[in-house]
């Protein structure tokens, strides 16, 4: 397992675009159980849009993704770059 501590810094959070595409990258993992922990422990899961959109998570806002799997190492990589890429928004 491994994971990593990022911060949401799109001025919208994780909006429905957003979401989208943290969904779409972590559904290329289909062998490796992805999530990110949020405020009160909040448990999301990184592949369903409806767990991602529900955690409200704000600009400015910190998020735990963790990855546990066969591909860990390559989605954690891969997510943690499209969150700090502000999710190819402006």
């Amino acid at each position: 397992m491994v994971k990593k501590r990022v911060t949401i810094t799109n001025l919208s959070g994780l909006h429905m675009g957003a979401a989208g595409k943290f969904c779409d990258e972590a559904i290329k993992y289909a062998d490796t159980k992805i999530q990110f922990i949020y405020r009160d422990n909040y448990e999301a899961n990184a592949k369903s849009m409806l767990s991602v959109l529900g955690a409200s998570v704000q600009a400015g806002q910190e998020i735990e993704i963790v990855c546990d799997g066969p591909q860990e190492e390559e989605a954690l990589i891969s997510l943690v770059e499209l969150v700090e890429s502000n999710f190819g928004e402006l």
